[in-house]
């Protein structure tokens, strides 16, 4: 599958996301709804590592490793806060907000990946900006 293929793929398994951990959390604490969903995303990636035969140990070390902490560090804080904001709110105002990653990541980007600002990308940061808003907003 090519990226495209790939990232809707996510979108239809994210899509459900939000809502089945909603549900989950009315009577689950969020702590434990996080462990249960994010301990089945573990089990997974370790089963890809092993059936594609893929080392994770030497790349422990690896000078390039730093980002995979960091990226990590960032996922555990964005994910606990998640979980907890859609424990403690709706989701049609969480879920609007915590999407801004894609408009904020965007700007990371474009500021320290050397990635290209276009006009059109600037208008689609800034409506990505109005639509939350618009949503998010009571």
């Amino acid at each position: 599958m090519n990226y495209i293929a790939w990232a809707l793929l996510a979108l239809l398994g994210y899509t459900l996301v939000p809502p089945l951990a909603k549900l989950a959390t009315a009577e689950i604490p969020s702590d434990v709804v996080l462990v249960i969903s994010n301990g089945i995303l573990i089990v997974a990636a370790i089963g890809l590592v092993l059936a594609t035969d893929l080392s994770v140990t030497e790349y422990l070390t690896h000078e390039d490793a730093i980002y995979a902490y960091g990226a990590g560090v960032a996922l555990t804080v964005g994910i606990i806060s998640y979980y907890r904001a859609l424990a403690a709110g709706p989701v049609s105002v969480v879920v609007p907000i915590f999407g801004m990653f894609i408009a904020t990541s965007s700007v990371v980007g474009i500021l320290f990946l050397d990635e290209s600002l276009t006009a059109r990308k600037a208008a689609g940061i800034g409506l990505a900006i109005l639509a939350v808003y618009l949503t998010a907003v009571e």
